[in-house]
């Protein structure tokens, strides 16, 4: 496992609450933190399969073009009613001419989900895969998970994605219902620092 001993990071995201989230996260040790949008480079294409794919190809673009450390993440929600969708696809649901709406790719998920007749409880669990990636070409990859389930109708307004149909695992409301920062503590995106932490800065 290789330590991170340098004293500035690019975060591999266009997305400033995300940026936000991992600047908190990592405030403890002194990181500075810079993002694509300040560095002015595109979004790379996501082309592959699974969530570590798509987290590997975002941080080693920005760690070669900035020529720093660079930490990227790619993470979704997957549904054991839809075998698993829409996994590494979740943002592509969301897809409209106009943008991305997640109130109709919830409204959509939720359709399948009764036209497949799944189960009770409709099981389902947020993946986080974070990758940080050094110029010369090495990276270390951390996995978290949130385990919970799909409810319905929609509840809350916090958050963002499919928050407001995923209740987590032990708790009886929703992340759309959850304060931003409760949820960021035991989110699938903490799992995977806590684990980024203690390999490679703690």
């Amino acid at each position: 496992m290789r330590r991170f001993d340098g004293e500035a990071l690019v975060v591999a995201t266009h997305n400033a609450g995300k940026l936000e989230e991992i600047a908190d996260l990592l405030l403890p040790y002194g990181v500075g933190l810079t993002s694509n949008a300040d560095h002015g480079l595109p979004e790379p294409d996501e082309t592959e399969t699974t969530f570590v794919g798509n987290a590997r190809i975002k941080a080693h673009a920005a760690a070669k073009a900035t020529g720093l450390p660079a930490l990227a993440d790619d993470s979704g929600i997957e549904i054991d009613g839809l075998g698993g969708a829409p996994g590494v696809y979740t943002a592509d649901w969301a897809e409209t001419p106009d943008g991305r709406d997640f109130n109709m790719a919830m409204e959509r998920t939720w359709a399948r989900l009764e036209t497949v007749v799944a189960p009770y409880p409709r099981t389902a669990r947020f993946c986080c895969t974070l990758v940080l990636a050094w110029p010369d070409g090495h990276d270390e990859e951390f996995a978290g998970v949130m385990p919970g389930e799909i409810v319905w109708p929609m509840r809350g307004d916090q958050g963002h994605g499919y928050d407001p149909i995923f209740q987590p695992e032990g708790y009886s409301v929703t992340f759309g219902e959850m304060d931003r920062w409760e949820k960021n503590k035991i989110s699938h995106r903490a799992d995977a620092f806590r684990k980024l932490v203690a390999g490679c800065f703690a």
